[in-house]
């Protein structure tokens, strides 16, 4: 069975033919999914997806970059202390991969899907402040090697989490 047909029918709404590409899955026809024509199984997700939790991943040859949101980052306030756990911790998905101290509250950081642990974001370790500045790019907290891509249908798109944003407030 390709990878193509172990993509959850939830996730996937139409595919397109593209040049270079096996194909690209979109979801209500926005593109989210390319896989690569060369057969290296890769998945390359082309926008974030997020959690109730408020933390994203972009997803890029079966690994994905971690962070929280700007929804999230607002409601913290002032960050002052990060902490990832180490390159080499197996995560599960919605387990604690880390945590984020600010001047109001302190908060546990889950991983969006289960896998390794395979970068950090050493930066923050002297500018937590990073994730005010840029939670959703400079800012982010580690990279986690996927285990079970089957997970990334259980997150939202961007549509979706803004919609969960509006009714949590």
């Amino acid at each position: 069975m390709s990878l193509f047909h172990t993509i959850s029918s939830k996730l996937v709404s139409s595919s397109l033919l593209v040049p270079n590409y096996k194909s690209v899955i979109t979801r209500f026809g926005t593109p989210l999914l390319i896989i690569n024509d060369n057969n290296d199984g890769f998945l390359n997700f082309l926008g974030k997806l997020y959690t109730k939790e408020h933390e994203w991943i972009v997803v890029k040859d079966n690994s994905g970059t971690v962070g929280i949101t700007e929804y999230a980052q607002k409601a913290l306030g002032d960050v002052v202390y990060v902490e990832v756990r180490d390159v080499g911790t197996i995560v599960e998905k919605s387990g604690l991969c880390g945590a984020i101290e600010s001047v109001k509250a302190a908060n546990d950081i889950y991983a969006p899907v289960s896998g390794e642990i395979i970068d950090v974001n050493k930066r923050l370790e002297k500018e937590p402040g990073l994730i005010n500045e840029s939670p959703e790019d400079e800012g982010w907290l580690c990279k986690i090697e996927l285990s079970k891509t089957s997970e990334l249908e259980d997150l939202l798109d961007e549509k979706a989490y803004k919609a969960h944003c509006e009714k949590s407030q």
